[in-house]
């Protein structure tokens, strides 16, 4: 009986369910012995030997569901090798459910973080193959991850309905979009929705130039803006400080929830204008994955089972120039993929009169 390991860590998001029956199917068109073991709660259930032998009909039905059949949670890399509250070493945890349940793999279906604990367990020796997950669609090394897409159709279906109360009241709307550290769900739902002015972590803006954009509009004749703001988007005066001269600023300074309702202040105060802040929040996570994002999936899934047959292991699959490649676990720890400021996205953005804040 061959015996595959199956988890999904950290966010989650739309389209992990269809990844998962993606590599399911497939494992079970190759072998009639397979037996699937389902991680609950993403490492966590590895930890705690916390698992169910899961049966195919539980892979059936669920190509357009949402979220997680095995259920998620966050296990900070960082915290990894520090013992539990009850000084349980998690690694060596990991290990022994491992080979425990006699494991021929584990696939491991996560973002960033859950990318550089897969790596860990690689270099502890178990056989690893990784799936890239995450609505940031920050992996380095894979052009799309699953979730992004369902999550750019969530935003920019948010920013879509701003339009009408934007334009009936005459107001800056500003709609906060997840992404802490990169823009492009930002940038990209941004440009869909005909966002005004999109502001994201990699190009750090001036508020007088954002001020500037939304003044020039009301010349022009048009009475509303809005702007797609990321959660990380960063003035030029905050970018220029250190991480703690940030902290020390933020926490002697007014307190506002995030950075949308600090950006409305000082957008009021300079212009006069109504502000008005929508932050679709988790809503961007959640709800059924769009059709693109079930074919990646679907198409994903499948290759991972492919390798596992191949016994090639330690490789996250990708997906980059519309081909299904692998990318050696090693290689895309604990790297981001950013949007780079000068790429032709958005000096195209630009071209059609998209203000980002930096001219």
């Amino acid at each position: 009986m061959r015996r595959i390991g199956m988890l999904t860590s950290g966010g989650d998001c739309q389209s992990l369910n269809a990844t998962m029956r993606g590599v399911a199917k497939a494992l079970y068109k190759m072998y009639d012995d397979v037996e699937i073991v389902g991680f609950e709660d993403g490492y966590k259930g590895l930890m705690y030997a916390d698992y169910r032998i899961m049966k195919p009909s539980e892979f059936s039905g669920i190509l357009t569901r949402g979220g997680t059949i095995l259920g998620t949670s966050r296990q900070p890399f960082k915290l990894m090798k520090t013992p539990d509250e009850n000084g349980l070493d998690k690694v060596a945890a990991m290990k022994h459910t491992y080979y425990k349940l006699k494991l021929e793999c584990l696939v491991v279906i996560g973002g960033n973080g859950s990318q550089k604990t897969a790596n860990l367990l690689r270099e502890e020796g178990l056989n690893i193959v990784s799936l890239p997950k995450t609505i940031d669609n920050d992996l380095w090394g894979s052009e799309l991850t699953f979730g992004f897409h369902s999550a750019v159709d969530v935003a920019t279906n948010a920013i879509d309905c701003i339009h009408t109360t934007a334009a009936s009241h005459g107001r800056v709307f500003i709609v906060e979009i997840m992404g802490h550290k990169v823009g492009w769900l930002t940038l990209y739902a941004g440009i869909a929705g005909g966002a005004d002015i999109i502001l994201i972590p990699e190009i750090p803006y001036d508020i007088d130039v954002v001020v500037e954009a939304i003044k020039g509009r009301v010349r022009s004749g048009k009475n509303f803006t809005i702007l797609a703001v990321a959660e990380g988007a960063i003035s030029r005066e905050d970018a220029a400080l250190t991480k703690k001269e940030l902290k020390e600023k933020k926490k002697n300074g007014p307190a506002y929830p995030s950075v949308a309702y600090a950006l409305g202040a000082q957008i009021q105060e300079k212009t006069g204008q109504e502000i008005r802040v929508t932050v679709p929040g988790h809503m961007q996570r959640g709800g059924e994955p769009c059709p693109f994002d079930r074919v990646i999936s679907t198409r994903l899934g499948a290759a991972a089972a492919q390798m596992i047959k191949n016994e090639e292991y330690g490789y996250m699959v990708a997906l980059n120039d519309s081909q299904i490649t692998k990318v050696p676990l090693e290689e895309i720890a604990g790297k981001l993929k950013t949007v780079d400021p000068n790429s032709d996205i958005i000096k195209e953005a630009k071209s059609v009169g998209i203000s980002f804040g930096d001219e």
